[in-house]
């Protein structure tokens, strides 16, 4: 394994982990308030003893994604010093403003936990719960914008390879972060919604508690569904801005190799990059120019019409988008269904019902999972869209391997502790 390999392979091993850690402590904040309220309106016990659960987990998450955002933060000198070198100074506002989002979701959530017997006003006490969602979030999106200005960089003057010039606001708000930002937080609801949703469904299938875990579903997927509903949109906004910003990655998540006027939009399909063809697609006639520019005749580039060294990997890009947009699909529908639940409430107790969300349970996370992939693996070989390559931002230490195994198995005991953390929790929850 190479250096350049064993770098990129460590980097895409933690973002697999931490973008479920990230993800989780993001929205789960949200859901513990909601539940929180729910028991300051109505009084029930099952509301409290719910949102207590829930603060377990997001504390768990909490440390979790600290531990894992830290790695990664390190991980970007070791990996890539010559990129760190120029970035730095230019990307340093965005992780900076998320280092102080993070201390102050810290300090909120430490007057959340210990508040319940310290803070007498109710609401004053649920509003440092609302706190610690609203600066999870916001230490969320300032990560995506970091992450969009390598896709749309800005806020410099690049001549002769001499950054200078430097804006960090202008850094900040790139032209990319808007649209990955929004899609990437109500894909975090998305995935959250679902997986939580799904989790305790099937707690209430077994009987287990089940007024606090019928609670708990509707509590998740209200967000989760509504999340689902409007992805669509989010997910329009950052393929028309794709579109214009780099028109490469759109022809890769299409495998579309010929500019042409009208293009059709490709469903599923088996790409070959050596006959640069898809076989067994779907073709919609001309989707594909009014999805990326509002207009069914519109010219379409195709792959062919950059350098073959500035292609991504076709194949895995385009398979990656494919269950991306097809996951979202099928969650946009079962949000639909959840909300029809809510008008006939028979429809949760059929075992279709039950079925279908307790499968979806990871769904939410592969999309998630394949939507982060689209993203770097689309932006392929460039590290800092059409300035920097990745293999001129890599380290020239060798045996940089042994520091990707290092680090998976690090990833790896950190998720074996989460499961066996919450499984306990789980149970705790389960007994009379």
């Amino acid at each position: 394994m190479d250096t350049l390999i064993a770098a990129r392979m460590q980097m895409a091993t933690s973002m697999i982990f931490h973008i479920v850690f990230a993800a989780i402590g993001m929205v789960m904040p949200f859901l513990m308030i909601t539940a929180h309220y729910k028991w300051i309106k109505s009084g029930k016990e099952h509301f409290l003893t719910l949102t207590k659960a829930w603060q377990k987990g997001v504390a768990i998450f909490f440390v979790v994604g600290a531990v894992s955002g830290t790695m990664l933060s390190f991980e970007l000198g070791l990996l890539w010093p010559e990129f760190m070198k120029h970035a730095g100074p230019i990307i340093g506002m965005p992780f900076s403003l998320e280092g102080t989002a993070f201390f102050v979701e810290a300090i909120a959530f430490g007057f959340y936990v210990y508040g319940w017997q310290k803070i007498k006003n109710k609401w004053f006490h649920w509003t440092t719960g609302l706190i610690v969602g609203i600066s999870g979030l916001a230490s969320g999106i300032l990560v995506v914008a970091a992450n969009g200005w390598m896709n749309s960089p800005s806020g410099f003057t690049y001549k002769d390879g001499v950054f200078s010039n430097i804006d960090p606001i202008g850094a900040l708000l790139n032209d990319a972060w808007f649209s990955q930002a929004l899609h990437m937080s109500l894909a975090a609801f998305v995935a959250v919604g679902f997986a939580v949703g799904g989790l305790h469904l099937w707690q209430y299938h077994r009987k287990k508690n089940p007024i606090l875990h019928l609670n708990a579903f509707k509590i998740a997927l209200l967000y989760g569904s509504i999340a689902a509903i409007l992805i669509p949109i989010s997910g329009d906004i950052a393929a028309k801005d794709i579109a214009v910003r780099q028109p490469v990655k759109l022809a890769a998540m299409e495998a579309h190799y010929e500019t042409e006027k009208g293009a059709d939009l490709i469903i599923g399909g088996i790409v070959d990059e050596k006959a640069q063809s898809v076989d067994y697609a779907i073709h919609l006639p001309n989707a594909l120019s009014f999805l990326a520019f509002g207009d069914f005749n519109a010219e379409v580039k195709g792959l062919n019409e950059f350098p073959k060294d500035e292609h991504p990997p076709v194949a895995l890009t385009h398979y990656s988008f494919q269950v991306m947009v097809g996951i979202g699909t099928l969650l946009m529908l079962l949000g639909a269904i959840y909300f029809l639940s809510m008008k006939r409430s028979n429809l949760i107790g059929k075992k279709w019902f039950i079925w279908a969300f307790v499968l979806a349970t990871p769904l939410g996370f592969i999309a998630l999972e394949a939507g982060w992939m689209v993203t770097e693996l689309g932006r392929q070989p460039w590290i800092i869209q059409g300035i920097m390559k990745t293999k001129d931002a890599v380290t020239p230490i060798q045996g940089m391997q042994y520091s990707f195994y290092l680090y998976l198995l690090i990833y790896l005991g950190l998720s074996f502790t989460v499961f066996w953390l919450m499984n306990r929790q789980v149970r705790k929850l389960n007994t009379p």
